[in-house]
């Protein structure tokens, strides 16, 4: 059987492509960008890359094509595909149909973190000897992929809350039916799909609708928006999450104040420690989380702790990608100001009084249209020095927010702009963090070069 992925560079439908080749299928894709880390692996993986959306990349017919989430009516490829009578299916769908079915699906949502959790839990679960099968939205480091089948009764997926296809605008977790839900957060994102944060909110409330009542929610205490969707209507048992000293089913005791040290409570009772190298405090809501979902099937929880101890993380979330001269170069998908924010805080809290630099491309749909623009100046008030990139097609104007800001700010039109300011004045000690979900022109290998260059001298 031959699968052809239009969109196939995404994070969701790489990873897809992934199970589609250990599944047996002969898979090839197409995409309009080609880019590290997902176009890396897929050309590991041995599946044929595509520049664009042609029908002549459908010729011959493929029996089966899945329709990434970003292509519309009117590309050329869709338009043949519909025309032609293309067997088509969207990403979610699929995933559900071949992958999913018999299995405890363990699904993590929300707002943010999703990548990063939904590592944490594949992980845990890994340790514990139980071959989880997984799709991550992202590039972890400890897995071969961002995706593989496993051997076990186990998956885990994270659970986006994105549409499906042009053709399906439901969220893509409807289709999934997790035993075992990790709704992480919840906050007004993803403009372009959703009118206002009750849209997103009933969506949210599909995905508890489709949890059984044998399964488990986990939650954290303190967000009020997710209180709010489960009052709706929930048949599932819930279990808690928070940082003491708030109270809940599971807590957080912080042994170090950046988060990379903390103690693991269980109604109440210390069940162990996590000591790890991730940082601020929504790393740790992201691994109690995850420490509760695989304790629901059944991993022991220091067992859990000890796995924890020993995660590396996940490609581009705060990924340290150079160090040079005591500078380091950090790479970070933050895109939301709240994911700017709280990556920043922790950092803050790692790095104490050295200087901090954000380098920050307000790339994502919803940071496109300037929905949240009025929160932008103060998610960076961490940082010592903020950079705001002005890319071409960005509909509005970034200078509110440098005026808005409580700390150094200003504008740059080129990313060559960028590099020649940042390598010709970061000195030895600085940190400096680089934020997009995109691939932001490889910036990232570009200033550690100019870096190399500077201080070879």
């Amino acid at each position: 059987m031959h699968i052809h992925i239009l969109g196939i560079c995404g994070t969701f439908m790489g990873s897809l492509a992934v199970l589609a080749k250990s599944l047996g299928y002969r898979v090839t894709g197409s995409d309009a960008n080609v880019y590290p880390p997902m176009s890396t692996q897929l050309e590991a993986q041995g599946i044929s890359l595509m520049q664009g959306y042609e029908p002549e990349h459908l010729q011959p017919h493929p029996d089966l094509v899945i329709v990434g989430n970003a292509m519309k009516r009117g590309i050329p490829a869709v338009e043949y595909v519909l025309n032609e009578g293309i067997p088509y299916t969207s990403g979610p769908q699929w995933l559900a149909q071949y992958v999913l079915q018999g299995k405890h699906v363990l699904a993590v949502a929300g707002t943010h973190g999703k990548t990063t959790t939904t590592t944490m839990v594949a992980w845990i679960l890994e340790q514990a000897g139980l071959n989880p099968g997984f799709l991550i939205g992202g590039v972890p480091k400890g897995f071969e992929a961002s995706a593989r089948l496993g051997g076990g009764d186990y998956f885990v997926v994270e659970a986006d809350e994105y549409d499906s296809a042009f053709f399906d605008k439901r969220s893509k977790f409807v289709h999934y039916a997790p035993r075992t839900a990790i709704l992480n957060n919840l906050e007004f994102d993803h403009a372009d799909i959703f009118d206002d944060l009750a849209a997103i909110q009933k969506q949210f409330h599909h995905l508890v609708r489709t949890i059984p009542s044998m399964g488990k929610i986990i939650v954290p205490k303190n967000d009020t928006n997710l209180a709010d969707t489960l009052a709706k209507g929930c048949w599932t048992p819930i279990e808690t999450t928070s940082i003491q000293p708030t109270n809940s089913d599971w807590q957080a005791q912080l042994l170090s104040d950046d988060g990379s040290h903390f103690a693991v409570f269980y109604q109440g009772q210390n069940q162990g420690e996590v000591l790890w190298g991730m940082t601020g405090q929504h790393s740790v809501y992201n691994g109690i989380a995850a420490i509760a979902a695989a304790h629901h099937v059944g991993v022991d929880i220091k067992t859990a702790c000890a796995a924890l101890s020993a995660f590396d993380g996940v490609k581009r979330r705060m990924e340290l990608v150079g160090e040079v001269n005591h500078i380091s170069v950090y790479d970070d998908f933050a895109h939301h100001p709240t994911a700017i924010k709280t990556t920043l805080e922790g950092l803050r809290k790692k790095v104490g009084n050295r200087k901090i630099w954000a380098i920050i491309e307000p790339r994502s749909n919803t940071m496109r249209m300037g929905t949240h623009k009025d929160n932008l100046a103060q998610s960076a008030s961490d940082a010592d020095q903020v950079i705001w990139y002005q890319p071409a097609g960005l509909d509005w104007d970034l200078s509110p927010v440098v005026a808005a800001s409580s700390v150094p700010a200003k504008i740059a039109q080129t990313i060559d702009d960028i590099i020649e300011e940042v390598s010709n004045q970061a000195q030895s000690g600085d940190a400096i963090v680089i934020m997009s979900n995109g691939g932001f022109g490889g910036i990232h290998g570009k200033l550690v070069n100019a870096l190399k260059a500077k201080f070879a001298m």
